[in-house]
């Protein structure tokens, strides 16, 4: 099954706790503190396998969360850092943040590989706090926790040629005559839902990727039918061979097709619109067809395209027409990316909930919430005086107290700090 759209939620590892731990050797009456750092937690990060086609592996599962990393030790040992978390993804990935819905990657070759979730870092251990006049600190910092995120993965096809036309025109009969892929193929009068793709060898050492995409309908710009799916999959094509049914044997014009078309791309988007194609009048071979084919290619010449016909069916022209498409991509070259990356948002620079601060008031009781007072409470021994001056400085550093005053706090007032009750004194 070909799945190319998922959306799912990563999370980075948490850091792990620093250690409050001191020296015992025999020979170090002194002693002092001696507890090592956490270890920070493990990435969530996407890298290209191209051994994959589809998102399919990411159907089933929506959670991934990256190892934690290990608290500190005694003897200043820091704690093992967390694994990362790979998950693979096919060639052609674009990565959205799902709450902005800002594009931050697109990965495109193989090994290309992009960090969604950071790994928390991990907590300083009480060696790290001790001074020239806190030489026994008994206190140690909390790891952070890993940044987490929903993010839309879209797959976009990697083809240099991407067939146009609508459902019925030969697209798919083409697609198996001048490759080796075997897609579905009968009088259907709708469209493919999956998209075919095949390498089109021309010569030895010369080849191309071909994409039968689903076909278009009226209103496909704005989301009608298959729509944006059919859009999305051909904005990385070099050359549009755009395929319409010469014969009308089905009542539809071949000129007001060509036109419908090409209005669904203008609407989508322009720079897609621009791309260079080939004009390709098939079913020759079918009465009427020479006839309604003189008429089309004046028409169509005149805008200034170029016309070739064939007959998919009986090969008349087909191979006339591959060496046309390899001689356009060799004047073509590379061509500008559509897709456009957000260039403010960096590697892991997204909306950061451990900075988060909520300081409320409900009835007579006030609440200071948020990670960065979780990571502070982890942080702080209550029954020693060292590590409560420092909670409580840290509480003026970060505004809190400034911010009790505002709620009109007063002297023995409670005050709810990650769960625990304190007493409010000024």
């Amino acid at each position: 099954m070909f799945i190319d759209k998922a959306k799912i939620f990563v999370k980075g590892g948490n850091g792990g706790h620093g250690a409050v731990a001191w020296r015992r050797e025999k020979y170090e009456p002194s002693g002092g503190p001696a507890g090592g750092d956490g270890g920070h937690g493990g990435n969530v990060i996407l890298r290209v396998d191209e051994g994959l086609r589809t998102l399919m592996d990411l159907r089933y599962k929506k959670h991934f969360k990256a190892k934690a990393g290990e608290n500190g030790r005694s003897k200043r040992q820091y704690g093992k850092a967390g694994e990362d978390l790979i998950i693979r993804v096919p060639p052609g990935t674009i990565i959205k943040d799902e709450e902005s819905g800002k594009i931050i990657a697109d990965l495109t070759s193989e090994d290309d590989e992009f960090i969604v979730a950071k790994g928390g870092r991990g907590g300083k251990g009480n060696a790290k706090f001790a001074t020239s006049t806190r030489q026994a600190p008994r206190f140690a910092e909390g790891g952070e926790k890993g940044q987490e995120r929903w993010i839309i993965l879209e797959l976009k096809l990697l083809a240099d040629v991407g067939l146009l036309g609508f459902p019925n025109v030969g697209k798919s009969t083409l697609l198996s005559i001048v490759s080796s892929a075997k897609p579905k193929i009968a009088n259907y009068h709708f469209t493919t839902i999956n998209p075919n793709l095949g390498v089109v060898r021309v010569r030895e050492g010369d080849s191309f990727v071909m994409a039968d995409i689903p076909g278009l309908i009226e209103g496909a710009h704005s989301g009608t039918g298959l729509g944006h799916d059919f859009l999305r999959h051909i904005e990385r094509t070099r050359l549009l061979v755009h395929v319409v049914d010469i014969s009308g044997q089905e009542g539809r014009d071949p000129i007001e097709d060509f036109h419908r078309i090409n209005k669904e791309l203008q609407l989508y988007n322009e720079k897609l619109a621009s791309r260079k194609q080939i004009i390709v009048a098939n079913k020759i071979d079918l009465p009427n067809s020479e006839k309604n084919y003189k008429i089309f290619k004046e028409e169509i010449e005149s805008l200034g395209y170029e016309v070739y016909k064939i007959s998919a069916a009986t090969q008349e022209g087909v191979k006339k027409l591959i060496y046309k498409i390899e001689e356009k991509l060799k004047e073509i070259g590379e061509v500008e990316p559509i897709i456009q990356i957000e260039n403010d948002i960096k590697l892991y620079e997204f909306k950061n909930e451990n900075k988060k601060i909520v300081v409320r008031k409900e009835g007579n009781e006030y609440f200071v919430e948020g990670p960065v007072i979780e990571k502070l409470m982890d942080s702080t021994n209550l029954d020693d005086l060292d590590s409560s001056r420092f909670f409580q400085k840290r509480l003026r550093d970060l505004g809190i107290i400034d911010r009790l005053r505002e709620l009109g706090i007063s002297e023995e007032d409670s005050v709810n700090i990650c769960g625990y009750e304190f007493e409010f004194f000024d």
